[in-house]
């Protein structure tokens, strides 16, 4: 073997030499670079490659699986059963559009491809009948469709703007009440607890119909109330066409009868008018003119037993105060990823809007239930009227054209339940965004005729019917589901970044302020609200035209998910002291009889299914079509925000979202 050599030569005493160093192997000063050996350069080829494959394996089972549960959900979906509004003009135009799209991007892959330079072509130069249809689509793209797509979108990004102008200011109100700690106070000396007499009477309304899963907790709580029991009387209005539901309600009104409630069941022949005809049967009772003020509990709802004691007393010393609204809070809001969504808008709507437009503007449109409601001012104001479908806001526009004034207690808090299913939530949302078009039609000549000031007159119009119930779903569908990807196929009109990205996830940011535990579902819930603007936006055109669909009332189907572990509570503490005879709360000792006859009782099971919703499956497509399109022009965070936004129209439109049914 060979050895290595190393001279070390020295000219002065004083003066060392650099070292000069003999030897290929040695590693004092490398001068050569040890170049890498042919064996590992394969190693590292080799591992590159097992990392594509596992990456290429991941991705082609990703797809596989959700092919296979596409499959199979379509498989076990109704689809015939889908509502017939799916089918209408909406839906036929979004197919329309779908076709061309996936013409138009045919012909897009083909020019690219191909590499075809239409610039610098004539006429006479043009080779076969696909370039001469992509010359003609550019030509007709250009001259005919850009200048409208173009008008179209600026127009809808000036309302776009205006809206997102009035959310700010509606956090910054918000922010204001927080820092200048603003809320309602009581005025005047609270009522004497010795003396019942000094409270005023008070009655309590719980319309239902059909509520067979929380009927018995909602009445239980509402019996619970702490309010001297001869000054308040519960009505139970129950429209239910249930004959045996009918008899367990009876039953549970009859149970807390039995125990001194001042409790009344009630029952209409002629169930007319939906829940705005069951409040204005219940009203014409003789006995009502006894009492001065109203509280109005929807059947899932459960109060706290200090309801009405923080919520009356506002009405003392100020006889302009005809409403007092609390703020609801959900017992189900973790449930799955759709009430996750929920929370989120019903937190901003109670904190930011409810909240602001009371303590500004005395007047927000009243919820429905967790109310109390001055008599006098719903006689004022002609009382519960059956001509459209939210029949709260109804009478809370015409009670603040009579110049009454609203109260939010954002602090008082009712339990209720939250839509669990994406069908229950569709048909509550369409409801909810159908009936103040209608309304808008028909208090716009009273509210230009009333005697409120030019400001109030304004609001009304221009803020509250116009931006927040008809711009507000009409530019999010325009702009989001429509126009952004028709601009893939229209350069000349391609949205900017700041109208895709960054404005809407501020707001999206502003809105979720209010609920700070949902930030993980920032996108999510951006993404998904973009999504019901087709729900919406179907509702609202239904309303202002008023179609057929707009007149469509459907119960928002309850759990009752926190009926059972009431019972279990109730049952352990029946077995500590079956001699006590205080009322437990939200339930009554019937519970558990009442439980065992729903047992019992020989009820026809029926077997539901998951849908599909035909219009946010095209949707879906046309999206992901745009997305495509989006992947040849190498456009970024449009090819992004459309991917990911087909794919929510595609999970809700599989019905991939909410409850589930096995």
């Amino acid at each position: 073997m060979a050895t290595n050599t190393v001279v070390v030569t020295i000219e002065k005493p004083n003066n060392l030499s650099f070292p000069e160093v003999n030897g290929s192997d040695s590693l004092l000063l490398p001068d050569k670079q040890k170049a890498a050996s042919p064996k590992q350069f394969t190693w590292v080829l080799l591992l590159k490659a097992h990392r594509v494959l596992t990456s290429l394996s991941w991705v082609a089972m990703t797809f596989k699986s959700m092919f296979l549960s596409i499959k199979k959900r379509i498989a076990l979906s109704d689809v015939s059963e889908e509502e017939p509004k799916s089918r209408g003009r909406l839906y036929r135009f979004i197919k329309v559009f779908l076709v061309i799209s996936i013409l138009a991007l045919v012909l897009e892959i083909i020019a690219h491809f191909k590499k075809w330079n239409l610039q610098m072509l004539r006429p006479w130069e043009v080779q076969g009948l696909v370039q001469w249809s992509y010359m003609a689509w550019l030509s007709f793209r250009v001259d005919y469709i850009a200048p409208f797509v173009i008008f179209l979108s600026k127009s809808c990004t000036v309302l776009f703007l205006i809206q997102s102008l009035d959310r700010l200011v509606l956090c910054i109100g918000c922010f204001w009440i927080k820092y200048k700690k603003l809320k309602p106070t009581i005025e005047g000396e609270a009522y004497d607890i010795e003396d019942c007499s000094s409270f005023p009477m008070v009655l309590v309304q719980i319309p239902m119909c059909n509520e067979r899963e929380v009927f018995a907790q909602s009445i239980a709580a509402a019996c619970q109330l702490d309010w001297p029991r001869e000054r308040v009387l519960i009505q139970v209005l129950d429209d239910s066409d249930d004959g045996n539901l009918q008899l367990l309600i009876k039953d549970e009104v009859s149970s807390w009868c039995e125990k001194g409630v001042n409790i009344v069941y009630r029952h209409r022949l002629i169930r007319t008018g939906y829940k705005a005809g069951n409040l204005k049967s219940a009203m014409g009772c003789d006995y009502v003119k006894d009492y001065e003020f109203v509280a109005i509990l929807d059947a899932d709802f459960q109060p706290n037993p200090d309801f009405l004691k923080l919520t009356v007393p506002h009405f003392k010393g100020n006889p302009e105060l005809g409403l007092v609204q609390a703020r609801w809070s959900f017992v189900n809001k973790d449930e799955n990823l759709l009430t996750r969504l929920q929370n989120i808008n019903l937190c901003f709507h109670f904190e930011v809007e409810q909240q602001v437009n009371g303590v500004f503007l005395n007047f927000f449109g009243f919820n429905g239930t967790a109310g109390v409601w001055r008599i006098e001012a719903l006689e004022d104001s002609g009382g519960w009227l059956e001509r459209t479908t939210v029949e709260d806001m109804d009478i809370a526009v015409r009670a603040h054209l009579n110049g009454w004034k609203f109260i939010f207690l954002n602090d008082v808090k009712v339990l209720c339940e939250l839509p669990e299913s994406y069908e229950t939530y569709k048909k509550q949302q369409h409801r909810w965004h159908s009936g103040p078009m209608q309304l808008f039609r028909l208090c716009l000549p009273a509210i230009i005729t009333s005697k409120i000031t030019i400001w109030k007159k304004a609001n009304l119009i221009l803020l509250f019917f116009l931006l927040r119930k008809l711009i507000l779903p009409f530019y999010s569908f325009t702009l989001f589901c429509i126009i952004l990807p028709l601009t893939m196929f229209i350069p000349e009109a391609e949205l900017p970044l700041w109208v895709i990205c960054y404005v809407p996830i501020f707001m999206s940011f502003l809105n979720i302020l209010p609920s700070p535990k949902q930030f993980p579902f920032l996108v999510p819930y951006l993404l998904f609200e973009n999504t019901m603007s087709v729900t919406k936006f179907n509702a609202m055109v239904s309303g202002l035209f008023q179609l057929g669909s707009a007149y469509e009332w459907v119960v928002t189907k309850k759990t009752g998910r926190s009926s059972e572990s009431d019972l279990l509570a109730f049952a352990e503490r029946e077995s500590k002291s079956l001699s006590e005879e205080k009322i437990s709360r939200r339930h009554s000792e019937s519970g558990l009889e009442l439980l065992s006859k729903l047992t019992a009782e020989d009820v026809p099971s029926v077997k539901k299914k998951n849908k599909l919703y035909r219009k946010e499956l095209a949707l879906a497509l046309l999206l992901l079509t745009a997305s495509a399109r989006s992947l040849l022009s190498a456009h970024g965070v449009h090819f992004y925000f459309l991917l990911f936004q087909g794919l929510s129209f595609l999970v809700v439109g599989l019905d991939l979202i909410g409850e589930q049914m096995s």
